[in-house]
C-alpha cells in the first residue's frame, strides 16, 4: 500500500498547467467510470429496453460517434484544443442530463448518439490538449495522465457497483446525475489552463491531413486492431469465469483491482522507456508477443480446480497488463511522434476513429469468435495480437523516413489571469 501511495505522489507534477491537467482529467474519468459499465443496464431497468434494443442503440450510437472525431480534432487544431474541449464537455454534461427523462428507445438513442458523438470529440480535443500541456516531455507526461485515467475508472466503477447492488432506477439516475456534475467541474478546472494558440500551419493544413497521411493510416488501423486488448478483461475473461471456470465470481473483481494496481505502480517507469518512433514500434511488438502468452494462460483455467484457476487468472491478469503498459506506451510515443504538432486533434480523431471500429467489434470478435474456440480460440487470439504487433517496427520505419526532419517552434500560451490549481 505504501508503495502505491508513493507511485501515485509521483504521478502528481510540481503546481501549474500539468498538475491543472491531471485534476481536471482526474475529475471527469470518475464521472465517465461511473456510467462507462451502466449504460446497458439503465437501458434495461430504467428505460424498460429488452437487451437486444438497448445494444442496437448503443451500437448506433458509437457508430455515428465516430463521424465526430476527425472534425472536432481539427477544431481543436484551429481554434484551441482547451475551448474545443469544454464545449464537449458541456454537451456531454447536457446528454448526461437528459438520460434522466428518456423513457423510449427513440429517446434513448438520440441521447445516446449526442453522448457518444461528444466523447469522441472530447478525446480528440483531449490528447491535443495534452500535448501541448506537455510540451517536450507529452510522452512521459502522457504515461502519468494514463495513471490518473486508470485510477479515476476504478473509483467510478466502484460507484457503479454500489448502484447495481441497490438496483433501483433511482440509483442508476444518480450516476448519470454524478456524471453531469463531473462533466460541468471539469469545465471549471479546465478554465484554469491557459490558452493554447493554434501552432503555425494549423490554419494551412487541409482538414483531411491525417487521411492522406499513409502511414498513420496504417498505424490508425493496428491501433485499432490491437485496442481490443483492453477488452479482454472486460469482455472476455468474466465469461470464460463464470462459464468455463471452477474460480470464485469474485475473482472477476480480483483481476480488474491487479490491473489497476499494477498500471498506477508501472506506467510512468515503462513510459520513460518508450519516447521515440522507433522505441514505439518495438514496444507494440513487445507487446504483442506478452498478449499471445498472456492469452494462452487464460486458456488454462478451464478444467482445474477452483484455487489452482483462481492462481492461474491472477497470473495471466498480471502477464496481460504488463502488455498492456507496453502497449499504451507504445501508442504514446507512436501517435505524438507521427502526428505534426500543428494537427494533433486532427491526427488523434482518426486515431479515435480506428480504436472505436475495434472497441465496437470487441464484443462480436472476442465473444462470437474466440470464447467459442475455448483453449484454442485463447492461443488464436494471443497470435492474432503477436502479428499485429510484428507490424509496429515497419510502420514506426515507415512513418520515421516521411516525417518533415524539424518540428516549428510552439508558442507561448495566454495565461488570460486564469489561477493555476495548486
Amino acid at each position: 500500500m505504501a508503495r502505491a501511495l508513493k507511485a501515485l505522489r509521483s504521478v502528481l507534477p510540481e503546481p501549474g498547467p500539468r498538475r491543472t491537467y491531471l485534476v481536471a482529467t482526474f475529475i471527469n474519468i470518475i464521472g465517465f467510470g461511473l456510467i462507462v459499465t451502466a449504460m446497458t443496464l439503465f437501458g434495461t431497468r430504467v428505460v424498460h429496453l429488452s437487451a437486444a434494443k438497448t445494444g442496437l442503440a448503443l451500437t448506433i450510437a458509437g457508430l455515428v460517434g465516430l463521424l465526430a472525431a476527425i472534425p472536432m480534432g481539427a477544431l481543436a487544431d484551429r481554434r484551441g484544443p482547451r475551448e474545443m474541449l469544454r464545449l464537449s464537455q458541456l454537451v456531454l454534461a447536457a446528454a448526461a442530463f437528459s438520460y434522466l427523462f428518456v423513457h423510449s428507445f427513440l429517446g434513448f438513442l438520440i441521447v445516446a448518439i449526442v453522448d457518444v458523438s461528444a466523447t469522441s470529440s472530447s478525446l480528440a480535443a483531449d490528447v491535443a490538449l495534452l500535448r501541448r500541456v506537455g510540451g517536450e516531455n507529452a510522452v512521459a507526461f502522457r504515461a502519468r495522465a494514463q495513471t490518473v485515467i486508470n485510477l479515476g475508472i476504478s473509483l467510478g466503477v466502484i460507484g457503479t457497483g454500489a448502484a447495481v447492488q441497490i438496483n433501483t432506477p433511482t440509483a442508476y439516475r444518480a450516476l448519470f446525475l454524478v456524471h453531469g456534475i463531473t462533466c460541468l467541474a471539469d469545465v471549471a478546472a479546465l478554465s484554469r489552463l491557459p490558452r493554447f494558440e493554434p501552432l503555425p500551419g494549423a490554419h494551412d493544413g487541409s482538414p483531411l491531413a491525417a487521411l492522406k497521411d499513409r502511414p498513420f493510416v496504417a498505424y490508425a488501423v493496428l491501433s485499432g486492431l490491437m485496442f481490443m486488448q483492453y477488452f479482454v478483461p472486460i469482455f472476455l475473461l468474466p465469461l470464460w469465469i463464470v462459464d468455463h471456470t471452477q474460480a470464485p465470481r469474485w475473482s472477476i473483481s480480483l483481476i480488474m483491482l491487479i490491473n489497476t494496481v499494477l498500471v498506477v505502480l508501472f506506467q510512468v517507469r515503462v513510459g520513460k522507456r518508450v519516447q521515440t518512433l522507433r522505441q514505439g514500434g518495438a514496444a507494440l511488438r513487445r507487446a504483442g508477443v506478452v498478449f499471445l502468452f498472456s492469452c494462452s494462460v487464460m486458456g488454462l483455467a478451464t478444467g482445474i480446480p477452483a484455487w489452482a484457476a483462481l492462481l492461474v487468472l491472477a497470473a495471466a491478469i498480471a502477464l496481460h497488463t504488463y502488455g498492456e503498459l507496453w502497449h499504451a506506451s507504445a501508442s504514446f510515443a507512436l501517435e505524438f511522434g507521427l502526428a505534426p504538432a500543428h494537427a494533433q486533434g486532427q491526427y488523434q480523431g482518426l486515431i479515435g476513429v480506428g480504436n472505436g471500429a475495434g472497441q465496437a467489434a470487441a464484443p462480436v470478435v472476442l465473444i462470437g469468435l474466440f470464447l467459442s474456440l475455448g483453449r484454442l480460440g485463447f492461443v488464436l487470439l494471443g497470435a492474432c495480437f503477436a502479428l499485429v504487433g510484428q507490424l509496429g517496427p515497419l510502420v514506426a520505419r515507415w512513418g520515421a523516413r516521411t516525417r518533415p526532419t524539424a518540428p516549428g517552434p510552439e508558442p507561448e500560451p495566454e495565461p488570460e489571469g486564469h489561477p493555476v490549481i495548486s
